[in-house]
């Protein structure tokens, strides 16, 4: 103990990306496959952007002397054996999900000159409040044994773990885990491949939140405010399928990334493939490229399950029967799937490809706010968004596909005014660039954006976002649910609640 400095103040904060080198100069790391450098800049930045809240340092008179890592992840995921490189994505993280129900822990440091003064415990007191805040089930984390190599040759794992519970045998790790009201829920091997020290074993450690709340389905608390991801798509030549999905997963794994709930693709992405069938006729081309949907549906649906985030594909041709439509899908986070069609087609769309118009007009229910989609000419319709308005539309979803910015100006100047008549907001995502091997997809122009209605507690001009013209990118934006019902009642004006029912009304006929 005469070792240890002397302390005036000590304090838990969030980790800031500016105590990265002091971090990198004072600790190595203790969960590693391996290497003993310290974390990776981008790492640590990612983990402080997907999920601040869940990082924090322990400082003594203004020097970092500890720090915890964590993120959250399902049940389901890390009940049962597992490997601390398939928990954390191979340390990229991409198995945080926000919806999870487990604060997962994967580092802590203490500075060795300050062990000893119960400094962990403090941050550990942390994560169960957090843990409390945030509702989740527990807390776990793969803990390692590293006095166990000593006793290898005498006991097997799990009597070692049961006289380190009775303190006949210490252990660094696992006597302060049951100390601070931890449990051993099963014993892991390989869970750090080169942890010698453990014998390559590890305890599977977990605190469980008392307070802990289960999701029903009698109440639900909603969102409040939902994140939306536009990809304005560029058409460029693709020679297959997965050399397209290629570059559609980095555009779901760079949205996702900034924790977005939806993320929209443009009405015909998948154009470039019909190069390959540009010596047939253009109806017989694109019904050749109706051939891949249903594949690139599923491939969807594993995106939006494995980077947790609502996907609207974009529309693409779909043979039913001997019907061509264009159609599109709504691939849910949690691996269900909704159809949504183009009930208008343009004229041209008949002319050069023989499409036919859908006939269903819905809405959708998600995970975090309820939404319509309609595919680009759809829009210039009123009728429809009201339909959907009147079913409680919150955000309607506008994948379109315009040559000129004519075309453009009618479905971006329709899309505004949708907003503001059912007082909803409005994302629309387009395509940009050329296609000079396919016929009758030349050339696109786009800006995509995100539209609301125009009151105080909106922009003044009803833009949300807009995209750079004509340039490929994404485009993130928060949208406010609580201020489209305070608008429906309190608005300055209130085009919802305003119609004459008395003189007209609006309905399906079937």
């Amino acid at each position: 103990m005469d070792n240890i400095p002397k302390i005036n103040k000590v304090s838990i904060r969030p980790l800031q990306i500016d105590d990265y080198d002091q971090l990198a100069k004072s600790f190595t790391r203790t969960y590693t496959d391996g290497s003993d450098v310290f974390w990776s800049h981008q790492q640590i930045e990612k983990l402080i952007r997907i999920f601040p809240e869940g990082q924090v340092v322990t400082v003594v008179d203004n020097k970092i002397v500890g720090c915890a890592l964590s993120i959250i992840v399902d049940y389901e995921q890390v009940k049962n054996d597992h490997t601390y490189a398939s928990v954390t994505g191979n340390e990229t993280f991409s198995t945080h999900n926000p919806n999870g129900n487990i604060l997962y822990g994967i580092e802590v440091f203490i500075h060795p000159q300050y062990r000893g003064l119960r400094l962990a415990r403090r941050m550990y007191d942390y994560r169960k409040e957090i843990c409390e805040s945030l509702n989740l089930k527990a807390i776990m984390f793969g803990g390692r044994i590293p006095n166990y190599h000593k006793y290898a040759d005498k006991v097997r794992p799990k009597e070692y773990i049961e006289k380190v519970r009775k303190k006949e045998i210490f252990d660094p790790v696992l006597t302060f885990q049951l100390s601070n009201d931890f449990h051993v829920r099963k014993v892991m091997t390989n869970y750090l491949p080169n942890d010698e020290e453990s014998k390559h074993f590890a305890c599977l450690l977990q605190w469980d939140n008392i307070y802990y709340q289960p999701p029903t389905q009698d109440f639900i608390q909603p969102k409040t405010s939902i994140r939306v991801g536009l990809v304005q798509w560029q058409m460029r030549s693709y020679k297959s399928v997965d050399d397209m999905f290629e570059q559609i997963e980095f555009f779901v794994d760079a949205v996702s990334d900034y924790q977005s709930d939806f993320v929209l693709f443009p009405e015909y992405f998948n154009a470039p493939l019909m190069a390959k069938f540009n010596h047939l006729g253009e109806s017989q081309a694109i019904r050749e490229l109706a051939k891949y949907t249903d594949e690139i549906r599923q491939r969807f649906i594993s995106l939006a399950i494995s980077y947790n985030i609502n996907i609207i594909t974009g529309s693409m041709p779909y043979m039913r029967g001997n019907n061509l439509y264009n159609v599109g899908f709504l691939c849910r986070r949690d691996g269900t799937y909704d159809t949504y069609e183009k009930i208008h087609v343009t004229p041209d769309e008949i002319k050069s490809w023989g499409l036919s118009g859908g006939k269903t007009v819905k809405t959708f229910d998600t995970d975090c706010a309820k939404i319509g989609i309609l595919i680009c000419y759809d829009v210039e319709y009123p009728e429809l968004p009201r339909l959907m308005a009147d079913h409680g539309m919150q955000v309607l979803f506008v994948p379109f596909l315009t040559d000129t910015q004519n075309g453009y100006s009618r479905v971006r100047i329709c899309a505004q005014a949708r907003a503001i008549e059912n007082e909803c907001y409005v994302v629309i995502a387009g395509s940009v660039g050329n296609l000079p091997r396919v016929h009758n997809m030349d050339i696109q122009y786009a800006q995509s954006g995100v539209f609301s209605p125009c009151d105080f507690a909106f922009p003044t001009d009803g833009k949300c976002a807009e995209a750079t013209p004509n340039t490929e990118m994404i485009l993130v934006s928060d949208v406010n649910l609580t201020l489209l019902s305070e608008l429906h009642t309190y608005g300055s004006v209130r085009n919802l609640k305003d119609r004459r029912n008395d003189l007209y009304d609006l309905r399906l006929k079937k």
